[in-house]
């Protein structure tokens, strides 16, 4: 399995909703709401580094509340 880490920043206004969209994704392991540069931290998982992608452009950022996105593919 591939593992990655989703960093996002959000409307502020659409934080609540844009975390409730996330954790019905299949493949999202856990959503974390942080203090900092970004506002989630995303958990996901996947067979293929393909399936991440497609996770991103077709589920993720096309959410209300998604500003931008930064991804982090763990190498363990």
């Amino acid at each position: 399995m591939i593992k990655a880490f989703i960093l996002i920043n959000t409307e502020t206004n659409l934080t609540k909703q844009t975390v409730d969209k996330i954790q019905r994704l299949e493949g999202v392991l856990k959503v974390h709401e942080v203090l900092g540069p970004y506002d989630l931290v995303i958990e996901l998982e996947a067979t293929l580094l393909e399936e991440i992608t497609e996770i991103l452009r077709s589920k993720i950022r096309p959410i209300p509340g998604v500003r931008n996105t930064v991804t982090c593919v763990s190498m363990h």
